[in-house]
Parts: C-alpha cells; structure tokens; sequence
C-alpha cells in the first residue's frame, strides 16, 4: 500500500491519552547511587554539564546529568530548566526518558542509562569494534522516527536544534534515543518559525539560515540529520582535523554517484547497497541550502524505509537556476562560522 505522505502531514494531532510519569529524587538517593558522584562513574562532560552513570537500590542503571558547579552562568540554568520543561512532555521509544530530577545541592536531571553510550563514541571513540551496516541503517530510521515525534505527535511542535551524533544515545539494543534537549525550543501551532539569538550549537550541523538569520523551524533540524546521515555513511566527523568540512567533501561524491568513495572504508564493503543509496539520496536533500526544498521528517522516513517514487521524484526536481544557487551561496559558507557559540552534547 503506497504511503500517503500529505494525508499523514495534514492529520489533526491528537493530545496525549496520558502524561509522562518521573519523580522527584533526593541528593541522598543519587548520591548514592553515583558513589557520591565519584570520578570513575563520570561518562560524560558538556559546556556545562556532567553527567555520571549510577544505580539505584532497586538495581535500576541511571545517568545523572547535573549542572557543573563551577557554572554560575543564569543562561545555563535557564537551558537546563528549560530541558526539564521540555523532556518531562516527551514520551517515545526513540527520545531519552526522563526518570526524574533532583534541586538538591544544585540542579540535576535523571535519565535511564544508555548501556552503547553515544553514537558519536561508537563512530569515532576507540575502535574495539566497528560499528556495523545493519545498526547504523538502525540508528538513521530510530533517529527519524524520534524527530518525526518532536515535530508533528507532541502536543507542541518542539524544534531540538542540536541533533549531532553525541546527541543520540544507544540503548541496549543499539534503538537510538534523541537526547540533550538543553537548546531546544516550543514552536506553536501557529507559528511558521522562531527568529532566535544567539546563534547557539553545534559547528558543522547548523543550517545556513539559522547560522545567517537565526530562523529556527522543523527544517533546521531535516538539516542537522542530513550531516548526521552522512556522518553514518562515512564514518568521518563533520568537521575533520584538516578543519574540512563534510558537506564540501560529499557533495561531488553525491553528484557523480560514488556511493564507493562516500562509505567508511571500514565497513569493507559490507552493507546493503539499496539502502544505502537510499541513504545517500536522503542525506543529499535533507542538506539542501533553501528550506523550503529539504523533506519533512515523515518523507525522510518513507525516503530511508521505501526509497523515492516517481511521484515523490517530481516533487524534490530542482530548477538548475536554484542549484547552482544554493552552490554559490551554501558550500562557501563555512568559512565563515567562526563566531558559533558551540555546544558539546552531555546526554
């Protein structure tokens, strides 16, 4: 049966049945748990948070994300409230659960633990083991799955802003689960767009015209998981030590169709070529300069799942005039985002 695309994007959403359930803790029960936030439990450390893995006396695993007590910055508290407003009201198998949180000696959030860590750890951390086709062909469907949630099925549009492979946790079964929602922000329903200051997060996964304009919507995130599925073809960073960045190097590979070159030359060859060429078509639209030509997150997830119809075909056709617009305009433009207030994903 062919997938409606426009019949599923214009679908009233219906408000949730129920709300998401977490507790608050005491300092004792996650100091506990953290052997008092002890050194060798530390698995991850942010622009300005913490986060350590700990169990509970139930057996329970947990992440414990606390601001970094050093920080005494009120727009980071502001970020790590505004995180707990927000994931309190998130609730899918592809988005971090909130357990609950503490206000005790400072401020903390409590999460379930992700047994792989990040994504990002797996791609480019120690390689004891290399990630295989199959669980990052996984990780790009869960992903999609988890922003299709924020952008259309929670009651409020939420816009995440900072999808980067350090962002995406691994669970137990290597099911992808966004995370770090420190930066995200609410779109009503009838708002096209924020217009956001600064420009805050991730270099080398920011969309030009939240860079250039500040215009924050759905789209800049399709942006953000465009690099991301390149990151997971190519095994490289989105930024390399050369300080190239990875849209300048894909894009000539896209355009000639060396699916060859593009692949991380440690998988060896083995990975499913239909759905890497599918893949490969997603992530080349989803990085398109203008907007208004990336796909909803629903047609990237029938683009990964299906592939490109003829129908769904005509509607991505580019006039020449706007590529070779957006080429002039887009793949020059890293040069010149210096300025960006980077942020580094704790969880």
């Amino acid at each position: 049966m062919e997938l409606n695309v426009k019949a599923i994007d214009e679908m009233p959403v219906p408000a949730p049945l129920w709300k998401p359930s977490w507790r608050c803790f005491t300092y004792d029960e996650i100091s506990g748990a953290t052997n008092n936030f002890h050194a060798d439990n530390l698995v991850g450390r942010g622009g300005y948070a913490e986060v350590y893995k700990g169990v509970l006396s139930d057996g329970q695993m947990i992440a414990v994300k606390r601001l970094a007590k050093a920080n005494t910055d009120e727009q980071k508290e502001k970020e790590f409230l505004t995180e707990l407003g927000i994931i309190g009201h998130v609730c899918h198998a592809n988005a971090t659960s909130l357990i609950g949180c503490c206000i005790e000696n400072g401020l903390h959030l409590i999460f379930h633990f992700s047994v792989h860590g990040s994504l990002d750890s797996l791609l480019h951390g120690t390689k004891t083991r290399v990630l295989e086709w199959s669980i990052r062909y996984k990780v790009a469907i869960g992903t999609a799955r988890g922003l299709h949630y924020l952008h259309k099925c929670c009651q409020r549009r939420i816009i995440h802003r900072d999808i980067k492979s350090s962002n995406v946790l691994l669970g137990k079964d290597f099911e992808p689960q966004i995370s770090d929602f420190g930066l995200s922000k609410w779109l009503p329903r009838q708002w096209t767009h924020h217009s956001v200051t600064p420009i805050e997060g991730t270099f080398g996964y920011l969309a030009p015209e939240y860079f250039l304009h500040g215009i924050v919507d759905e789209k800049t995130d399709v942006f953000s998981f465009g690099v991301l599925l390149l990151e997971i073809i190519s095994g490289r960073r989105p930024i390399d030590a050369s300080e190239q960045n990875i849209l300048s190097w894909a894009k000539p590979l896209m355009e000639s169709g060396n699916i060859h070159e593009l692949v991380d030359p440690q998988l060896r060859g083995q990975y499913d070529i239909h759905q890497m060429q599918r893949m490969v078509l997603t992530a080349s639209l989803c990085v398109r300069h203008s907007a208004i030509w990336r796909p909803s997150m629903i047609e990237v997830l029938q683009l990964l799942i299906e592939g490109q119809s003829d129908e769904l075909a005509d509607c991505w056709k580019m006039s020449i005039s706007l590529i070779n617009e957006d080429d002039d305009d887009f793949w020059g433009f890293e040069e010149s985002e210096s300025g960006i207030a980077a942020t580094n994903g704790a969880i």
